[in-house]
């Protein structure tokens, strides 16, 4: 009888696969910092001038007073216009865009939604969204280009007179300055609420594994 013994090494266990790259990773982590100033500090400004009958508390404020929070509104605003179009860009360069974010269908949108309110949409591969992610994803994109057009209107408003006549005037583009803040908060929310509920969503975006 000959006995066969294998020496060979043992084959090592493969790597993770890369969730998300360091270039997404660090854009997701720029973009939360630059939303938490921008908020807080346009809630300051909001004070100084609001549009309802309310206001928000001065612990939750950015700048102190009127003059310091637009000082902290216009420093934010550099990081999230040009970390944001980085994004924008990388996004569509490396195709992304197209592979993370289509298609998508109304009929998708409801079903995962459907899904997702019974408590049986399955997170276990997070390399793909979901029909519901895509759509939330797709949509806070375009609040981040009409934050940034309607800011420019609020912020110079004579120098961009097409603009804010697309807007429908400046009144109306500090309502959907607003509208389009209140917007991201609430997408912000979700997505915390999300993370919350599943916590490895949190580690890939650390580790991008």
């Amino acid at each position: 009888m000959t006995l066969h013994t294998d020496f060979s090494p043992q084959k090592s266990k493969a790597k993770p696969e890369i969730v998300h790259p360091l270039w997404l990773r660090l854009t997701h982590w720029l973009n939360a910092l630059a939303v938490l100033i921008m908020v807080t500090s346009g809630w300051q400004i909001y004070n100084a001038s609001p549009l309802f009958d309310f206001s928000f508390s001065r612990s939750l404020t950015l700048g102190g007073w009127l003059g310091g929070g637009i000082q902290w509104h216009f420093a934010g605003m550099w990081l999230f216009g040009f970390n944001g179009l980085f994004y924008l860009l990388m996004n569509i360069v490396t195709g992304r865009m197209k592979r993370k974010f289509w298609p998508l269908t109304p009929r998708g949108i409801l079903r995962d939604l459907v899904a997702a309110l019974r408590g049986k949409l399955a997170h276990a591969d997070l390399r793909h969204y979901n029909m519901v992610q895509r759509a939330a994803y797709v949509f806070v994109m375009f609040d981040g280009i009409i934050l940034v057009l309607s800011g420019l209107v609020v912020w110079k408003s004579v120098q961009f007179p097409l603009l804010r006549e697309l807007l429908g005037g400046f009144d109306t583009a500090r309502y959907v300055h607003f509208l389009a803040m209140a917007s991201l908060v609430g997408f912000v929310a979700l997505h915390l609420m999300m993370v919350a509920l599943v916590p490895k969503t949190l580690l890939a975006m650390l580790r991008g594994r």
